[in-house]
């Protein structure tokens, strides 16, 4: 067999090979030469070892990693795999293959900095590195900020903070049929928002063989095109359903002298599987890690003896938590989807491939060249109580078992359009939190404005800085009388109440509503009504961002304002203090100044660097994220943008944050990062004649 390696001008791996293996082991050979270092990052998070490298900070993670038994459920996987569809997992083992051949004597200097060399890959690491990268991307925590906020503030609290948690990734995704665009065919657009990494989460590549010739967005470390991809007569995309599909189940443990036991629902104690093992710390002393499994699943939280430095609740037994999730029930994480996927020629198979998914549970939207289209949830979500889907379970009582699997829901178009961005839509029945509607709405919108769309229209979607969700908090400052306030407070008013609402970079008057935004946050939070959540429960620290009041507060700042009661606290007067704190020491610039980009690196740049200032935020189109009331940086927004053009491939439009390769130094290393902040996409470029040959394989 053999294969070649092509580049475009932006330094994307065109793919050509004889048949679907071989382009698998290019596949792995060019992701291991581009991103070796980011992969074999990911390679230690999936197995828990980062922290071997990385330091402390990266224990709790690693630890979670263990206990969960994220590597022995991949090695589930492969194995079902190996039964059930030999053919991929044959496709993986060439993968794996490619990426060992490519890892080979790497010479990545961050490699050098952690003092480690690159490992070997088996065949089961894309899988465990697909697992790990979506543990908490369903946010099962929240299930325990809700138990901690009704604890501390009762249970009519738990409702105020329902909103996109600051675990969550979400996606702006819309399909245009062919009766509302110029050329006749079908445009699907959108951008993934993900915590922004350097390099990026999303590989752009082109895959070609005799049976099928696809461009899309790959995950590094994983075979195939999973998420966002064109086949020429087929395109579909992704974002992210809301479903909730983890449970977490309170256990009641003992130790025997045989090991540990678990109370079961029918009031029988069972033996629990259980072992030790030794997690590597930099520069420490390694940990031991005791793994813990009962009948409902991995033990993620506490023990038998409970949590370190816990004290259980009157009344309760010591705190163990058990992690409940679909692919370590099923041995299946839904890999028997990725080669339909490259095979897909309508969008029929889109739909045969989307039955095959497992995790996480998605939106899906595809529309090929025949006039078809497809608007529907892929996943596996249990069927349960719906107490299992709010808070923890007594795992000793009936009642919360598993009892099948849902019927993924569809939904059609309206008005030849779709749109998913993490609303209520489709998921709906399936999921307990859902983003705000402003993204999906402003979408919908901004579509409504003309009949006729082109793909060449679709950058001004995505970088649309409308902030709907301001108003509740400019409603407040509209209701204040005036002759309450000071003079600059009463002037600070008066500009925001007339501002147009756009969280544009250069906007002194964003800048100024941020501040006063974190400024309510802040003090709600110290409101005596509501600080009583302020102090999180002992848990492992990979938690703590869901249980942290202040953030809470932000992402739920509209339903914390518009909410009938708020526990007496006198919301009228929070604002006005706000605003009188804003006014006295306004922001010396704009909104770019301070909202600034701030990707997660494994290792900090060796010299440090200025990232660049941004557009937009949490709830506008274009979805860059701060913690309102802690931080203007941005850790997420779009972790890519694409335009699949139906009509023409060659119209196609895709950029990333950064660029195609994650070598420092490299001239492609970041050559993208100019168009992504202006909002403009490079070229899908798919005429061989305008490619370079970078070599035989």
């Amino acid at each position: 067999m053999s294969g070649a390696i092509f580049r475009d001008p932006w330094g994307i791996p065109h793919l050509r090979a004889d048949d679907a293996r071989e382009l698998a082991r290019l596949q792995g050979l060019v992701t291991a030469r581009d991103r070796g270092w980011q992969i074999e990052v990911e390679r230690h998070r999936a197995q828990g070892a980062s922290a071997s490298f990385l330091g402390a900070g990266e224990l709790s993670w690693d630890v979670l990693v263990r206990r969960a038994r994220v590597a022995d459920t991949a090695r589930r996987c492969l194995a079902r795999l190996e039964e059930h569809d030999p053919e991929t997992a044959d496709w993986i083992r060439a993968y794996v293959t490619g990426v060992n051949e490519g890892l080979d004597g790497h010479d990545a200097p961050e490699f050098a900095r952690a003092g480690i060399l690159p490992g070997r890959w088996e065949p089961w690491t894309p899988l465990a590195v697909w697992l790990s990268t979506h543990l908490l991307f369903a946010g099962f925590p929240a299930k325990l900020w809700r138990d901690h906020a009704a604890a501390r503030l009762g249970a009519d609290a738990v409702g105020l903070f329902a909103t996109d948690g600051p675990g969550t990734s979400g996606s702006n995704g819309w399909l245009v049929a062919g009766e509302r665009t110029v050329t006749g065919q079908a445009v699907v657009a959108g951008d993934p928002h993900r915590f922004i990494e350097d390099p990026g989460v999303y590989q752009q590549i082109r895959l070609s063989c005799p049976e099928f010739d696809v461009v899309g967005l790959a995950v590094p470390g994983v075979p195939g095109i999973a998420h966002f991809g064109h086949t020429g007569t087929v395109a579909w995309a992704i974002t992210n359903a809301m479903a909730d599909y983890q449970d977490l189940y309170r256990e009641r443990l003992r130790r025997t002298g045989a090991g540990i036991e678990a109370l079961g629902p029918d009031g029988v104690w069972r033996r629990a599987a259980r072992h030790t093992e030794t997690v590597e710390v930099a520069g420490e002393e390694p940990v031991e890690v005791e793994v813990v499994e009962t009948d409902r699943g991995p033990v993620v939280i506490g023990g038998p003896e409970g949590l370190d430095g816990g004290v259980p609740e009157p009344g309760e037994p010591p705190l163990a938590v058990a992690l409940r999730y679909p692919p370590r029930v099923t041995g299946d994480l839904g890999f028997g989807a990725l080669l339909p996927l490259l095979r897909a020629r309508r969008v029929a198979d889109v739909d045969r491939a989307a039955d095959l998914w497992a995790e996480p549970v998605n939106v899906v939207l595809a529309a090929d060249t025949e006039g078809g289209t497809l608007h529907r949830v892929a996943g596996r979500v249990p069927v349960r109580s719906a107490a299992n889907r709010l808070r923890l379970v007594p795992a000793w009582e009936p009642g919360h078992e598993w009892r099948g699997w849902h019927e993924p829901p569809r939904a059609g178009l309206d008005d030849g359009v779709a749109v998913m961005a993490n609303q209520r839509g489709p998921a709906a029945p399936l999921g307990v939190e859902f983003a705000p509607p402003h993204r999906a709405g402003r979408i919908a919108a901004l579509l409504a404005r003309r009949h006729r769309w082109s793909a060449a229209d679709m950058a001004a979607i995505h970088t649309d800085t409308h902030l709907a969700s301001a108003a509740p908090l400019l409603d407040h400052l509209a209701a204040l009388d005036a002759r309450d306030l000071t003079g600059p407070a009463s002037a600070l008013r008066e500009r925001l109440l007339a501002w147009d609402r756009h969280m544009d970079a250069g906007s002194t008057d964003a800048a100024a509503f941020a501040a006063l935004r974190g400024a309510v946050v802040r003090r709600l939070a110290a409101e005596p009504a509501l600080a009583a959540a302020a102090a999180p429960p002992p848990y492992p620290e990979v938690f703590r961002p869901w249980l942290a009041l202040v953030p809470r507060i932000g992402f739920a700042l509209e339903h914390v304002l518009s909410a009938e009661d708020l526990f007496g606290v006198d919301r009228p007067a929070v604002v006005r203090a706000a605003l009188e704190e804003a006014a006295a020491a306004p922001p010396a610039g704009a909104w770019g100044d301070t909202h600034r980009l701030a990707p997660w690196r494994a290792l900090p740049p060796e010299e440090p660097q200025e990232e660049p200032g941004l557009s937009g935020d949490h709830d506008c189109v274009l979805c860059t994220s701060a913690v309102p009331g802690v931080t203007d940086l941005a850790v997420r927004g779009p972790a890519a943008r694409y335009v699949w053009d139906l009509a023409r491939r060659e119209d196609s439009r895709w950029v990333v944050p950064h660029g195609a390769s994650g070598r420092p130094g490299s001239p492609h290393h970041r050559d993208q990062q100019s168009l992504w902040l202006a909002g403009d996409l490079a070229p899908v470029v798919t005429d061989w004649a305008q490619l370079t040959k970078e070599t035989d394989v």
